[in-house]
């Protein structure tokens, strides 16, 4: 009997005593006194056990079974050994028919003597920032390294989320966070959404110069600029703004976004039987889209910020890496220590030596060049074309002369008569003589 029905049957006894008033009973009981006069007749005919609860000792008809309790503990300690408690219990109803509530499965494990992997720390009073009002506004890109896939090698998801609805745009491994890997997250979002707003990330340098912000005044003022990353052109091109954040929790969705995705997708990859970065990046999609329907919010604004690319644009020759190059012997260039040479329809395309061309280097398209406009497709080449050799002139002997004919302007000589610098006229003559004879009289 606990210390409250002892209580109850100490107070039912002085009724039975005519010490206290059934009035005075339920105030000090804080029951009505028609429940006081029930327990009261109840210890008249039955005894002191009627003050005892009848459902006490006898298991619910609700209650989990013994077997189910122990196939609950079983699957946590062997198939779903990795996974937080609310992930296990979400995995219970969708690969093994189990519905739970999620106190009912803490309860279970935690009386098995199971502890959530995950950690919980106090809660700490954070001032969040208001989410965007429309979707597109502003999407957060990061790469969180972490080991993936149990007992394989750490891999660097790139990923995106967007801070209106807390949607995963997109998600991409690679073996480190690169340049390759961002690109494949921006080209999924255009593909499926459309361009953003802005894209918010850290001061990586695959994002933002080292020398931002550091060219002086008398620099500025030479109208120097500081160049831009190939993912800051890129997102030029595209007319996309890149807003850098100062530290990683001015980007905290997607920093809360990485907690998560830690600790479910490496239990969604046992289950799965994923071992390869290839299956993984394979199985992002339809993860995407369950974790999405789970979790994601309805803006504030439901029409959406994205905007449609334009139609013609090759989205292949922005996001990859743009190389100035100049063309050399048989219309060549140089690329990381190879030779490559401009082809269309399998023929050679006739390009000035020292023109410059522009390289776009795409994983999937390979290496392409851009000429005036035009992109072409290009061929690696074995070595350095050779230079062609001048033509030697030919000696006195190989020499064939010519005469010329009997009909050439030299043969026929000159007709105009060849023009005096100085003309005199008859009477200038007559005159000049006439002047000579006087003098020589005069002198005689």
């Amino acid at each position: 009997m606990t210390p409250m029905e002892m209580t109850r049957l100490r107070v039912i006894n002085q009724i039975i005593d005519r010490v206290i008033s059934i009035r005075e009973a339920a105030e000090l009981l804080n029951l009505s006194e028609r429940q006081v006069m029930r327990l009261k007749k109840g210890v008249k005919e039955q005894g002191p056990g009627f003050i005892i609860h009848k459902n006490r000792g006898r298991k619910p008809s609700h209650a989990i079974s013994e077997e189910l309790r122990d196939t609950i503990v079983k699957l946590k300690k062997s198939k779903y050994k990795e996974a937080n408690f609310k992930h296990f219990k979400e995995l219970l109803e969708e690969h093994e028919d189990i519905s739970l509530s999620y106190p009912s499965v803490h309860r279970i494990l935690t009386q098995a003597g199971i502890t959530s992997p995950k950690k919980h720390r106090k809660p700490k009073a954070h001032h969040r920032r208001k989410r965007k009002p429309q979707e597109g506004i502003l999407v957060q890109i990061d790469a969180s390294p972490h080991t993936w896939i149990i007992e394989g090698k750490p891999l660097s998801l790139h990923g995106a989320i967007d801070d209106a609805t807390g949607k995963i745009m997109a998600l991409f491994f690679a073996r480190n966070e690169c340049l390759e890997g961002y690109f494949n997250v921006m080209e999924q979002i255009i593909t499926q959404y459309g361009l953003p707003v802005s894209i918010y990330c850290d001061r990586h340098t695959i994002f933002i110069s080292p020398k931002d912000g550091k060219l002086s005044i008398e620099e500025q003022l030479q109208g120097k600029q500081e160049n831009l990353t190939q993912f800051g052109r890129a997102m030029e091109e595209l007319g996309i703004n890149v807003i850098p954040a100062n530290s990683p929790q001015a980007k905290g969705r997607i920093e809360r976004l990485w907690e998560t995705l830690q600790s479910r997708l490496p239990v969604e990859f046992k289950i799965a039987g994923i071992n390869t970065m290839e299956a993984a990046n394979a199985f992002l999609s339809q993860f995407m889209e369950r974790h999405n329907n789970r979790f994601a919010v309805q803006p504030e604004n439901p029409v959406s910020a994205f905007r449609p690319m334009d139609k013609g644009v090759d989205l292949d020759t922005i996001l990859c890496i743009k190389e100035e190059r100049v063309i050399i012997e048989g219309g060549a260039f140089s690329y990381r220590g190879k030779y490559y040479q401009l082809v269309t329809k399998s023929k050679d395309v006739a390009v000035l030596p020292k023109a410059r061309i522009t390289v776009l280097d795409h994983p999937k398209r390979g290496i392409r060049a851009m000429y005036k406009g035009e992109v072409f497709e290009t061929i690696m080449l074995e070595e350095r074309p050779k230079k062609s050799a001048p033509k030697s002139k030919p000696s006195k002997k190989e020499r064939v002369y010519s005469k010329p004919s009997a009909s050439h302007p030299w043969r026929k000589g000159f007709k105009k008569k060849p023009k005096l610098f100085y003309e005199e006229t008859d009477s200038e003559i007559l005159e000049l003589l006439d002047e000579l004879f006087s003098s020589t009289r005069a002198w005689v």
